[in-house]
């Protein structure tokens, strides 16, 4: 029988759905949870015969330094203001207006730093694996059935430095161990970046779990 325009469209939308929806048993983006850094370094917060629960946060030191120092700032921040509120930008003090644009940028900096966390979730009475990445301005969330997952896989990536991202021209890559899912659909969203040994550990945690065999790829001789 010839196809009708009707059959048309039904395939046509068979093939988007394909192309944007690849797995019915995943939810989310997996490209959601890639990171710029070289390092994350998730911690066990519950673990028992139904999940395994693993969190990462980001590192307090820079998040505590960036909110010391507009604490800090204060004692100059608050006479400024009240010296512009009380003789208007016409006063000596209204040269002195970034004081407090800086206070309210490094306490910004620091609210978001402390709000950084990652979550991955093995849920065995649900079956699933949900990976979260939460700051206060938005949430991720990537739901995966157990059975969509073919194996984990400890492996290398290329990195950019430092002075990549702060856009040097003397940018360099260089190999950082990684810790990966490894889907049927294809994609192969991030789950920790470390040493490898710590890698590792925690594969064979989760392989457990999931019932699924950890890949371990040989690490790259320098």
């Amino acid at each position: 029988m010839p196809r009708t325009e009707g059959d048309q469209r039904v395939t046509h939308y068979s093939i988007l759905v394909t192309q944007y929806y690849p797995s019915a048993s995943m939810e989310g983006n997996p490209a959601q949870f890639e990171a710029m850094g070289s390092r994350l370094g998730f911690r066990e917060a519950e673990e028992n015969r139904e999940k395994l629960r693993l969190v990462w946060r980001c590192p307090r030191f820079p998040a505590f330094l960036c909110l010391g120092i507009a604490l800090g700032l204060l004692s100059i921040s608050i006479p400024i203001l009240e010296a512009i509120r009380q003789r208007g930008f016409q006063g000596p003090a209204s040269s002195l207006w970034y004081f407090p644009v800086m206070n309210l940028i490094l306490l910004g900096i620091a609210a978001f730093l402390i709000s950084l966390q990652r979550t991955i979730l093995l849920d065995d009475t649900a079956r699933q694996v949900v990976l979260s990445k939460r700051s206060i301005f938005r949430q991720s969330r990537l739901r995966v059935d157990y059975e969509e997952v073919v194996a984990l896989k400890l492996g290398t990536d290329e990195v950019y430095s430092g002075f990549a991202l702060a856009g040097s021209s003397a940018a360099q890559r260089y190999p950082v161990p990684s810790l990966r899912l490894v889907l049927k659909s294809g994609e192969i969203p991030l789950l920790d970046r470390g040493r490898r040994k710590t890698l590792e550990a925690i594969g064979q945690r989760l392989s457990s779990h999931l019932g699924k065999p950890l890949e371990i790829e040989e690490a790259p001789r320098h």
